[in-house]
């Protein structure tokens, strides 16, 4: 019986892996893309260059409580169906609002990519509730790890096909999203995803606590915290990253590669991750995440070079990755099968609301202050993780003592 879950789980985490490489590849465009395509539409003010990366964190937030609320109702694998669909329809609204020169336009593509993306989130949570509980977190960092691919995808269409239609600017590369939205659902029509998976037998007596009641939770909140912290962080950072560098005189390729980069270091911890969270465990996996994003503060704060910019933002992906697989294993210890969908739904507002948050402050504060004050930001929020996660673990060991 156990092997046969097994079994299940790798088929649905790889599935889902492809799909990721796939349906992921829009993401890296939108993000490399999305901030100098707003720029080039925009007049001689350009605080508000990054409002279209922005309207794509905004879709994330908005449409993660409709998605797990679609899932619910139509199955897991039709939900993420719709979702890459989503995708493809934020991507032709994007290119033709770049034909159109109308900003607006173009950030409302790029909410509906966001959309998208919401249900891309859930893939890391469908591979977790369809396996064993000793496989989970490697069923997250299988997933995760889908993105090195997409990291690879994604800024080389975008260098290829930026001047495609030239001489309008970047709408090429969102011509590309429609690709791997349809390709997308191809590659989700493999998945069997039963309404029940075996794994969510086994608490299904429970019954389902209050919401409340889950998310006061200290774990939860700890959980809560890191996950936002680290990936509002990371947003915050990597969304100024290919404005900062142009303006310090690189080119738009060389500012996409940096983006490459920094995706590829995202995901592709992911293959060993899930491997150290079960010999360190989660709090120090997030912990040791923590500190990758100050040593990407270092490294940022050192200088202006090709090489600082990539490094910094190499630094800044893997710090995510251990930040947030880590905290989303975390969530995962906090809710029972029956309450996963209003949890993760709850759990994916949240997260996503603080990194549409970020990332619009992020084109601000580089317009008002520079480079180096998006990177000085990052020692108070890693100190508040940092500290949170001490008197989380003072807590067990008090309980346990």
């Amino acid at each position: 019986m156990t092997t046969g879950l097994h079994r299940e789980a790798r088929r649905t985490a790889f599935i889902l892996a492809c799909a990721q490489a796939i349906v992921g590849a829009g993401t890296p465009i939108a993000i490399s893309m999305g901030g100098l395509a707003g720029s080039y539409l925009l007049a001689a003010d350009k605080s508000l260059a990054t409002a279209p990366i922005t309207g794509f964190n905004v879709g994330v937030a908005l449409a993660a409580l409709p998605a797990a609320a679609l899932m619910r109702a139509v199955g897991r694998r039709n939900g993420l169906m719709a979702g890459s669909l989503a995708t493809s329809v934020g991507g032709a609204v994007a290119a033709f609002a770049l034909f159109q020169t109308s900003f607006w336009l173009f950030a409302l593509g790029l909410l509906f990519i966001g959309s998208g993306n919401a249900f891309l989130q859930q893939y890391r949570f469908a591979a977790v509730d369809n396996a064993p509980a000793d496989f989970k977190p490697k069923a997250i960092s299988w997933v995760l790890g889908g993105g090195v691919f997409a990291a690879i995808i994604g800024p080389q269409l975008a260098i290829f096909t930026r001047e495609l239609f030239d001489p309008v600017m970047f709408a090429g590369a969102f011509m590309s999203v429609i690709g791997l939205g349809i390709a997308g659902v191809f590659i989700l029509s493999f998945l069997r995803l039963p309404k029940d998976a075996p794994s969510a037998q086994l608490d299904d007596h429970l019954s389902a606590r209050p919401l409340s009641q889950i998310l006061r939770q200290p774990r939860f909140l700890v959980a809560l915290l890191c996950g936002v912290g680290t990936f509002a962080l990371m947003s915050f950072v990597m969304t100024g990253a290919p404005l900062a560098m142009v303006g310090c005189g690189f080119s738009p390729d060389e500012a996409t590669m940096g983006i490459s980069w920094h995706v590829v270091a995202m995901y592709a911890p992911s293959f060993v991750t899930g491997s150290l969270i079960a010999r360190f465990g989660k709090e120090r996996i997030i912990a040791a995440g923590l500190m990758l994003l100050v040593g990407c503060a270092i490294v940022a704060l050192s200088g202006i070079a090709l090489w600082q910019f990539w490094f910094a933002l190499i630094l800044l992906g893997v710090g995510w990755n251990f930040g947030f697989i880590g905290a989303t294993a975390m969530v995962a210890d906090c809710y029972r099968s029956s309450e996963r969908n209003k949890v993760q739904g709850v759990h994916d507002f949240l997260l996503f609301s603080s990194v549409a948050f970020s990332s619009l402050m992020s084109g601000r504060v580089y317009n008002a202050f520079g480079w180096e004050m998006l990177n000085w930001v990052i020692f108070p929020v890693v100190g508040i993780c940092l500290v949170a996660l001490v008197l989380l673990a003072l807590r067990s060991r008090l309980r346990t003592a």
